[in-house]
């Protein structure tokens, strides 16, 4: 194996540390929202992207982005959502094709309710990580590149 070998599996090893952390965290997420607030990871991601909006409102192209989904699917995520009654969609008034994405007031509601819920499973599914040898580095550079992304 040459140099260039050996920082492609260096690179890949990375990449399944990173695949097993999100798996890890994503799966205590889920199971604790899904008990606590009847969300799924997905759907909290959704209203939380939405409350961080000045205005509360998104493009649904911007919410494909902001929760990694493809349009078809981020169209039907909204429609659950909507038909829960916890965002509405509205037309843009510059645009008539473009349509924004807002949370109800049932939407901020049950956010308010999940986030905690949410931070603290977080927090747990961090500190488990924190005990796993190959999982406890990545979680250790979690603050330097949030601080690095500001």
């Amino acid at each position: 194996m040459g140099i260039k070998d050996d920082a492609v599996e260096v690179r890949a090893q990375g990449w399944r540390t990173l695949a097993a952390l999100h798996g890890l965290i994503e799966g205590e997420l889920e199971r604790s929202l899904q008990a606590e607030s009847k969300l799924s990871v997905v759907e909290y991601t959704v209203l939380d992207a939405l409350s961080r909006q000045d205005g509360w409102h998104m493009r649904m192209q911007q919410l494909a982005r902001a929760t990694a989904l493809s349009a078809s699917a981020t169209t039907r995520l909204v429609n659950r959502l909507e038909d829960r009654g916890l965002l509405t969609r509205i037309l843009c008034a510059d645009d008539r094709r473009g349509i924004y994405t807002e949370l109800t007031a049932s939407g901020v509601a049950l956010l308010e309710e999940a986030r905690p819920v949410h931070d603290a499973t977080l927090e747990r599914a961090l500190a488990e990580a924190q005990g796993i040898p190959e999982l406890a580095a990545l979680v250790d550079a979690l603050p330097r590149l949030h601080a690095t992304a500001q």
